[in-house]
This record gives structure tokens, sequence and C-alpha cells, in this order.
């Protein structure tokens, strides 16, 4: 599949609240888009303000969205000064498994490269994410078990990734 990858747009944000909205509630990981996360994560154009949101398309549109954030950025959790964390990054259901996902970490490993500062790219995935850990595992970021944590609304365990550049 060719895919382009830019940053997002206004006219994209319908696109990517609904990619959201199906990669999030279809995994299981919440069970209405009325959950407190999901109303914040899905008003993409808050988001999109706050900080930098790149999407990839194919001839058809929008098939994926990651949000990017660096230390002390509203949208990093996990950021340390010489990394950049991406987090939401969401892939339309139905592409799953097309190489989608891979595009986009690549897509963000070039952009970390070529950021003054940045050393390394971080990231926070669920503990049962399987699919999403052999990913990144692929990909050659190594787990960083002390930087793990839990989330207080919640109580899910997350684990946290890392790659040096």
């Amino acid at each position: 599949m060719s895919l382009t990858v830019r940053p997002i747009t206004p006219t994209d944000y319908d696109a990517v609240a609904r990619i959201t909205a199906d990669a999030y509630l279809g995994a299981g990981y919440f069970d209405s888009t009325q959950h407190p996360y999901m109303q914040k994560i899905l008003r993409v154009g808050e988001r999109a303000a706050l900080a930098p949101i790149i999407v990839a398309e194919n001839g058809d549109g929008v098939v994926a969205s990651a949000t990017l954030a660096l230390h002390g950025d509203e949208w990093a959790d996990i950021a340390l000064p010489d990394e950049l964390e991406f987090r939401l990054l969401v892939v339309d259901p139905n592409l799953q498994r097309s190489g989608a996902g891979t595009t986009m970490v690549k897509a963000i490993l070039e952009r970390a490269r070529a950021m003054n500062g940045i050393c390394a790219v971080s990231l926070t995935t669920g503990d049962d994410w399987h699919g999403a850990h052999a990913l990144y595992e692929k990909l050659g970021f190594v787990r960083e078990p002390e930087r793990d944590w839990v989330v207080p609304e919640n109580g899910k365990q997350l684990l946290v990734y890392r790659l040096g550049l």
C-alpha cells in the first residue's frame, strides 16, 4: 500500500476522530466514546492546536494518525528532554496489519532524526497490546520497564518503549 505521511490539516479532523474511535473501541480499550479520555482524544482540533499530529493517507483518504510531543508539552506523558514521544498512533481497523503502522513509525523516526537535541523516540503502550509490542520491537524499540506507569483514572498498566537514534 502506498501511503503519504504529512501534517494534519483541519479537513482531516473528522477522519482522525473516526479512526481513533474505531481503533480504540474496536480493540476493546474503552466501552464507549463517552469515556472522559475518549472525549479528550476525539477533540482532534484541540489536540492539534497543542501538539503536532501527522496522518497517513492513501488514495481513499486518511488511514492513520499519531500525536507527537516533546518533554514538557501538554500531550507528553513520558518524554525525557532528549526524546520525541509519540502517542495515539492509530490505524483504521480495516487496514491494520497492512504496513500503515510501520510507515507511521518510520516517518516519526525520520522526523526525530532531523530535530536538534533529540536522541531518541519514546512511547507508551498498554500492557496487553501485543500487536503494538511486536511492531515496536520489530522496529528496534526496547522496553524500559523502570519507566512503566499506571493510569490513575483506570489503573491500566502502561509500558514504555524507547529507541535511541
